[in-house]
């Protein structure tokens, strides 16, 4: 079984369900002796399998969303469902459970450990003990495999190139088999030939069945995407077509 196919059938039917529902969520912030309201009433159904952007102006939310739809923060009020969890009250146990096994993050920043090759910075995203050093090896293999760096596998990052650590990064997020690949401006440090690359292998993935979430500022990127979102001052805007 592909990671594909893990994500088409991560709930066990393969329906078509909303994977995200949104409800009112607001988040706010004590600074300096004042609130700030980071999200403010955002109501949102992503759909399993869909590729979103998210675009918007600095500080207008789109990185306290994303931290949301990670499992990585909490709404202040409203209600926030991934599948069937309520990721507004679930447990921290519960959260590093779907951290660990449902979301794959992938950054601007490719943050690949300098010292380790390609395969063993993939390996660095499964969890110890979990999967038998057969098992690990196949998944990494099959990773990388899905990014195009099936001979690549025993390179430092300091022999790959941007596009190529990239990729590393996006197998690193991909090994887990998730339902949801969130990305925090994945082409920003990229050329356009690179970007290009990265963006069709996004687009391949989605196909497979992953649900894809990408933030950018970047409206060539935005337009690849089957929906497009616009975050400002803590509002959601629906902007596709």
């Amino acid at each position: 079984m592909t990671i594909a196919d893990i994500a088409r059938t991560a709930d066990g039917t393969g329906s078509a369900a909303p994977i995200y529902r949104a409800e009112n969520v607001t988040r706010t912030y004590a600074q300096k002796g004042r609130t700030v309201k980071a999200l403010t009433g955002v109501d949102l159904t992503i759909g399993r399998g869909e590729f979103v952007t998210i675009q918007g102006p600095t500080g207008g939310g789109k990185s306290t969303l994303l931290q949301m739809l990670g499992a990585l923060d909490r709404p202040s009020s409203g209600s926030l469902m991934l599948g069937e969890m309520e990721l507004a009250s679930a447990s921290a146990r519960e959260l590093n459970r779907v951290r660990a096994e449902d979301i794959g993050f992938v950054f601007q920043g490719f943050n690949l450990i300098p010292t380790l090759t390609a395969a063993e910075n993939v390996n660095m995203a499964l969890e110890p003990g979990l999967l038998g050093r057969a098992e690990r090896a196949a998944r990494v293999s099959e990773a990388l495999a899905q990014v195009g760096l099936d001979d690549r596998g025993d390179h430092l990052p300091s022999e790959l190139s941007g596009g190529q650590q990239q990729r590393v990064a996006i197998a690193r997020a991909i090994v887990k088999r998730p339902r949801v690949l969130l990305a925090d401006e994945p082409t920003g440090n990229l050329d356009e030939s690179m970007r290009d690359e990265i963006l069709a292998l996004l687009e391949r993935l989605c196909a497979g069945g992953i649900t894809m979430i990408v933030v950018t500022h970047d409206s060539a990127v935005a337009r690849r995407a089957t929906r497009r979102l616009r975050l400002a001052r803590g509002v959601v805007q629906d902007i596709t077509g």
